[in-house]
Formats: structure tokens, C-alpha cells, sequence
């Protein structure tokens, strides 16, 4: 049970990159790669934050802003110098790698011994019910440290998607959806689309270093590699989730993608409990992906040949 407990936690903290992922690929339809070193970039800058005696609201809110700056360099090489959306993020996040690197100091750094959120509330956690405490969950014992944990995540996760729903509803959401949707149209309506662009790519990477901030908390450090994959991982969260909702609403949309991202920890968890080589999770996670993007396609067929007999 605390390995399950553990597996939804980290699948509501990815459940942010997940929602970036879908800022940019379903909402604008912008292929960007750019979240492999914004997600880094969000770690990087909060472990660094934290480590100098920064409070770690402020250095999480940094981070969210640091990912904005990412994601507007992207959306400006993109719009202002008619690169393409693939390369322009290959390049941002070519330049993240080194700049991670100068923002850490080093490849690693330990947050073990730091204030960090979840510090926060593991202690008070420990205040309400104690530093062992523990509760009887469906004939498990689970610790009510982890249960805080969780319940926290969800909360935050929950806030953060109704007010992502709420945006996406406001004048300037829907001129950024319309603007995935049929640009030239909104752009006959007097809309300056590249600046939607720049905005969106900037939101979407905001979310994705939001990710990453919370993941180094949650785990205890950050490290220059732990973006690589976190691209996939993302659009797998976002497939997985609209092959489960099959709808189009936007408010579905957006549970979906965090469904998705839990479910996907949950089946990579089950994978390693499984006996599953460590090494072999980028190759399980690209067996996952490609089987969320061909099944929905394959059901499909199904159904029509089922429907022709």
C-alpha cells in the first residue's frame, strides 16, 4: 500500500507536466521538446533556491517563472525567426542542459537536509498525528505521513486544474484556443497569434518546471538529468487520459491528462514491483506510449467492421 500511495503521489506532482504537455500539444498543437529541460530547469533553480536559505514558496514560484522564461524563448524563436516548432525547442533545450549546470553548481544537489513543501507537511503532519503515526486503509497500514502527502498533492493538483479550466474560458483562453484551432480565422478577427503562441508555449513550460520543482522536493534532490524522457512521459499522460475520457470537452480534457499521468506511474509501478529491469523503464515507457497512440486507433476499426457484419 505504500508503494501505491507513493506511485499516485508522484503521478499527481507529473500530473503538472502533464497538463504543460497539453498546453502545447493539444491546445496549440505545438510539438515541443523544450519541457526535457524546463522540466530540469524547474528543479534546478528551486534545489539552488532552497539550498541558499530561500523559503520554499518563493523558490517554487521561481521556478514556475523560470519555466515561463523557457517557454518564451521557444515561442519567440519560434514565431519571430520562422523556425520550426520541433528544432526551435531542441535548441532551448540544448541551451537548458548547460544552463541547469550553471544554475546547480554541479550534476546533483541533495535536498535531504532542507526545508523543502513537503517538509512543511510532513511536519505537520507529525504535529496533528504524531511522527509514527499510522491508519488502517482497506486492511493496510498505511503511514498518515504519506496520506498527507497525498491528500496535499491532490489538492493542489485540483486547484491548479480548475484554474487552468477557468483560464482557458477567459477572452485571452479562448483566443489561445482558437488559435491551436484555426489560426488564420483569429487572425481575421484582429488577434496577434504569435503572441498567443509565445504565451501558450510559456504557460505550458511554466506548468512543466512547476513539475519538476515539486518532484526534486518530493524526491530529495535535483539532477541534470532527470528531465530526459519527461517529454514522452508527459504525452503518454495526455494520451492515456483522452483514450480513458474519449471526449472533447475541455474540462474532461484537462482531468483526463491528470488521470493519465497517474495511471501511467501507476502502471510503471507495477512494471518495477514486477521484477522489471530499472534500466529498461525508457524502453517500457515507449512500449506504453505507442500503445496509447495505435489502441484507440485499432478500437476504432473494431467497431466499424463489427458494425459492416
Amino acid at each position: 500500500m505504500t508503494l501505491l500511495i507513493g506511485s499516485i503521489t508522484i503521478g499527481l506532482v507529473l500530473a503538472l507536466l502533464a497538463l504543460g504537455i497539453f498546453i502545447s500539444f493539444r491546445i496549440f498543437d505545438f510539438p515541443d521538446i523544450t519541457a526535457e529541460g524546463s522540466f530540469t530547469f524547474g528543479a534546478a533553480i528551486t534545489a539552488s533556491l532552497i539550498v541558499a536559505g530561500v523559503n520554499p514558496v518563493a523558490a517554487t514560484a521561481m521556478a514556475f517563472i523560470g519555466g515561463l522564461v523557457a517557454g518564451s524563448a521557444t515561442g519567440l524563436i519560434h514565431t519571430q525567426f520562422k523556425i520550426n516548432p520541433l528544432l526551435s525547442g531542441i535548441l532551448v533545450m540544448t541551451a537548458l542542459y548547460s544552463i541547469n549546470l550553471h544554475v546547480m553548481g554541479k550534476s546533483n544537489m541533495p535536498l535531504l537536509s532542507q526545508l523543502t513543501l513537503f517538509t512543511w507537511i510532513e511536519n505537520f503532519s507529525f504535529s496533528v498525528s504524531g511522527k509514527e503515526a499510522m491508519i488502517d486503509l482497506l486492511g493496510w497500514s498505511v503511514s498518515v505521513r504519506d496520506l498527507w502527502v497525498l491528500v496535499s498533492c491532490l489538492l493542489m493538483i485540483v486547484v491548479l486544474s480548475l484554474i487552468l479550466f477557468w483560464f482557458f474560458r477567459t477572452n485571452i483562453g479562448t483566443a489561445m484556443r482558437a488559435t491551436g484551432d484555426n489560426d488564420q480565422m483569429i487572425r481575421a478577427l484582429g488577434v496577434n497569434t504569435n503572441v498567443m503562441i509565445v504565451f501558450g508555449v510559456a504557460l505550458s513550460n511554466g506548468f512543466i518546471a512547476l513539475s519538476g520543482s515539486m518532484l526534486a522536493q518530493f524526491q530529495g534532490f535535483a539532477d541534470v538529468q532527470m528531465g530526459i524522457g519527461m517529454m514522452v512521459w508527459g504525452l503518454a499522460s495526455v494520451i492515456i487520459g483522452e483514450a480513458l475520457i474519449n471526449e472533447k470537452k475541455l474540462g474532461l480534457l484537462i482531468a483526463g491528462a491528470v488521470i493519465g499521468a497517474v495511471l501511467f506511474r501507476l502502471l510503471v509501478a507495477i512494471a518495477l514491483r514486477w521484477g522489471m529491469n530499472p534500466n529498461d523503464l525508457k524502453l517500457i515507457t515507449a512500449g506504453f506510449v505507442f500503445l496509447a497512440l495505435v489502441l484507440p486507433g485499432f478500437m476504432k476499426k473494431t467497431r466499424k467492421i463489427k458494425l459492416v457484419r
